[in-house]
């Protein structure tokens, strides 16, 4: 007979999960409370949301157990509890946003309210575990739930976006599980931390095989975090989607795969392996300048935000690469910043969309904007305000981020990997001003254009709190880099 396994409830530590398990319970109550009645308002949906996700930021804020949990499997440390943090405020500032006066059609349904929580839950995951598998599970529950998202939305380039999509995410899918195929060979185990135990101490035994994991783990990354080669989806799938979505697709899934990053190059990082950090090197540099010199040509503001947030991508990245306790501080700094000025970009964008203008390419096109300082100032002062701070001007928000970033790279020895981060700020500024030169130097191209039309007192309030902060977050930088570096400490980085 086999002998029965008996299971401590306590030693399980369920407190690691309890956050996740708020926004899967969220969910379903949304589809259950749709079951009861087809006829309630969007609204409804929209409050559940966030009440559910401002539960969950209280249960994972208010954790203070151990930092493994459920059969090891949950790793609830510093890093996790700020990642989860960032992704949780994200999630609902953007879901406030559907708080708006267009009518589009994915948002008529519970469904598309349930679908973000489960896609929030599976990010959690993703930042709440070392474990290979359940990185793999939660990568893949919070894609499933977005590529449906997208596909939702009431357009024909919806769908185009959805099924480019869930193909470059099929893809990638399977080179992650290539990838953890070959440290399970080459380690015997899933979990991060044994694996690099293992590596260390063999010294890299099987180095071609290690060097192939590691292409195959950072090519599905790359597809995740929109790295150069792995970008070429990036902008047809934002311009297919709200510019709403689109914003929140350029923050908070970028916000889980770097947490697996830091978690997975810190083996090869910390050990001073040279090919990989080569690797990583080249990788952030294309991923750095080629979206910059793309966004150039671009005269969709839409398009050419989706770029940067690739640019932004590959600036967060060199952090990985410096592997410094002060470039993990800055990588979350940088993060916040980009995401409260992102934000705020793409609110714009999804507040000023207006299909009944026929004359321009597309809905956000820079030409839409000639003027617009003397149609709607108001609505001119606060994009320029976000523009300003994308293009890293100072005093506003993402120049104190770029800074912090710099100086890590400097005080590590990367001072050409800092040059090159300095030029493509450069480059950076100069379409960040180009919208700013049509809304303020150019006459309106076509009269009667309503500005600001769709915006509702909530989704007003959450444009306001954004460029507020923008402007005086150089009151509290000292404050946040204090909260990050607690938190990085705890989890030893």
């Amino acid at each position: 007979m086999i002998p029965a396994i008996s299971i401590d409830f306590a030693s399980l530590n369920f407190g690691t999960i309890v956050p996740m398990l708020v926004a899967i319970v969220g969910a379903l109550v949304i589809l259950c409370v749709d079951l009861a009645n087809k006829k309630l308002d969007k609204s409804l949906y929209i409050i559940l949301a966030v009440l559910f996700l401002i539960v969950d930021l209280g249960t994972l804020v208010g954790y203070n157990g151990d930092v493994r949990g459920m059969f090891d499997l949950m790793l609830v440390d510093g890093i996790s509890i700020l990642s989860q943090s960032i992704i949780i405020i994200a999630s609902i500032l953007f879901i406030l946003l559907s708080f708006t006066k267009q009518r589009f059609n994915e948002q008529r349904y519970p469904e598309y309210y349930a679908l973000y929580l489960f896609m929030i839950a599976g990010f959690q995951f993703m930042v709440s575990s070392d474990s290979l598998i359940l990185i793999f599970v939660g990568l893949e529950t919070a894609s499933m739930a977005l590529y449906t998202m997208i596909a939702m939305h009431n357009r024909i380039n919806a769908i185009e976006a959805a099924i480019k999509y869930f193909t470059m995410g099929a893809l990638a899918a399977g080179l992650f599980a290539f990838g953890s195929l070959i440290f399970y060979a080459l380690t015997g185990t899933v979990e991060l931390g044994k694996i690099s135990e293992v590596l260390v101490a063999s010294d890299f035994e099987n180095y071609p095989f290690v060097l192939l994991g590691v292409v195959f783990i950072l090519s599905a990354l790359g597809f995740k975090l929109s790295l150069v080669p792995f970008h070429v989806w990036v902008a047809d799938v934002y311009e297919g989607s709200t510019a709403s979505l689109a914003g929140f697709m350029s923050i908070v899934p970028k916000m889980a795969g770097f947490v697996v990053a830091l978690r997975f190059f810190e083996i090869f990082v910390s050990s001073g392996n040279l090919f990989v950090e080569a690797i990583l090197y080249g990788v952030v540099i294309l991923t750095m300048t080629i979206p910059n010199i793309i966004a150039l040509l671009q005269k969709d503001i839409n398009r050419m935000l989706a770029y940067s947030s690739i640019s932004n991508a590959g600036f967060a990245l060199s952090a990985i690469l410096i592997g410094t306790t002060q470039a993990t501080t800055a990588m979350f700094l940088y993060w916040i910043l980009f995401l409260v000025t992102n934000l705020g970009g793409f609110a714009m964008l999804w507040l000023n969309r207006n299909k009944d203008y026929k004359t321009f390419k597309s809905d956000h096109d820079m030409e839409k904007y000639a003027g617009l300082i003397k149609i709607s100032p108001m609505t001119a002062v606060i994009m320029g305000l976000f523009l300003l701070s994308l293009a890293g001007i100072p005093p506003f928000a993402l120049f104190w981020g770029k800074m912090y970033l710099l100086g890590a790279a400097v005080n590590a020895g990367y001072v050409v990997l800092a040059v090159i981060m300095a030029l493509n700020s450069a480059i950076a500024a100069y379409y960040y001003l180009r919208p700013i030169v049509y809304m303020f130097l150019k006459e309106p191209v076509v009269d009667g254009i309503k500005y600001m039309e769709n915006a509702t007192t909530t989704s007003k309030v959450v444009v306001g709190a954004c460029a507020i902060f923008t402007i005086v977050s150089i009151f509290f930088i000292e404050n946040i880099l204090e909260v990050i570096s607690y938190y990085i400490q705890i989890s030893g980085y």
